[in-house]
């Protein structure tokens, strides 16, 4: 055999050689090229059960309104006014408490000016009430749920007064009217559990020119808590018609009110006040 035919034989060898190699390395990578080439998975579809609200301290699951879940966060935003209702609690300690008075800056303001404006409301207080064992229980910009959260965390559960008085839920104009309702219901609640003999009088939410229909609505349901024994519902906003853009007893802000507002409201409810404290004789 010559050189020539011993090196193409050689040649041919290699050839060969090199074609398996390349089918063996296409064979090896076909199953990873399949798998390249597979479609992207479908994620599984997205899950149709409502969000609820977080797991309470027992571990369920609530999904009660905000407005009846006791929270703080007004003592964060308005700690002076905090303050001053801690203050009047303390000055009141060892004293009898006939007459609590529970609600916002509507409340406040018949004692004290939470924004520092007129104060209103503090000679109708120092004649009609004052002398009849009152305590003012207002804190400014309150909603329901830090109504519950004070009554909670205030040194006032060892009062004993024989009649409440609840204005709340004009600060709660970001909820709907049956939320509005809830939270005051969630506060008679309150009270009736930390006061057992109390009797509670219920006052119509007053309008206002940021809620006014709003208002209105929570109104209506207000009224269906009375049960005429043991709480009441008291139609001050029925005294206080629209008067041009705003409404009779209702100061420049159409939200708080004036003296005259602060008498309106006394004068309305002084009956019914004089006949739940049983003396008889009324401050008027």
């Amino acid at each position: 055999m010559t050189k020539f035919a011993v090196t193409d034989k050689l040649v041919g060898t290699m050839r060969l050689s090199q074609q398996l190699a390349r089918q063996f390395v296409l064979i090896a990578l076909l199953p990873l090229a399949c798998i390249a080439q597979a479609p992207n998975p479908v994620p599984p579809a997205a899950s149709t059960v409502p969000t609820q609200a977080g797991p309470t301290a027992e571990g369920t699951v609530s999904t009660a309104p905000r407005t009846t879940i006791a929270s703080d966060s007004n003592s964060r935003s308005h700690p002076a006014g905090y303050k001053n209702c801690n203050d009047r609690i303390a000055a009141a300690k060892g004293k009898p408490v006939d007459i609590l008075f529970v609600g916002d800056s509507i409340t406040e303001s018949w004692t004290s000016a939470p924004w520092g404006g007129v104060n209103r409301g503090a000679a109708i207080w120092d004649k009609m009430y004052a002398p009849r064992n009152a305590l003012n229980f207002g804190a400014g910009a309150d909603r329901t749920q830090h109504v519950l959260w004070r009554l909670d965390t205030m040194d006032v559960k060892d009062l004993k007064p024989k009649v409440t008085v609840v204005m709340i839920g004009t600060n709660n104009n970001i909820d709907t009217a049956p939320d509005i309702a809830a939270g005051v219901k969630a506060v008679i609640a309150k009270l009736e559990t930390m006061y057992p003999m109390t009797k509670i009088i219920v006052v119509s939410i007053l309008p206002s020119a940021r809620a006014a229909v709003l208002m209105n609505q929570a109104n209506e349901l207000l009224k269906t808590f009375a049960d005429d024994r043991t709480v009441f519902y008291l139609d001050l906003a029925a005294k206080m018609p629209p008067v041009g853009d705003s409404w009779l007893g209702l100061g420049p802000d159409k939200l708080h009110p004036t003296d005259a507002g602060y008498q309106i409201w006394a004068d309305t409810m002084e009956p019914l006040l004089t006949r739940l404290l049983g003396t008889g004789q009324s401050a008027l």
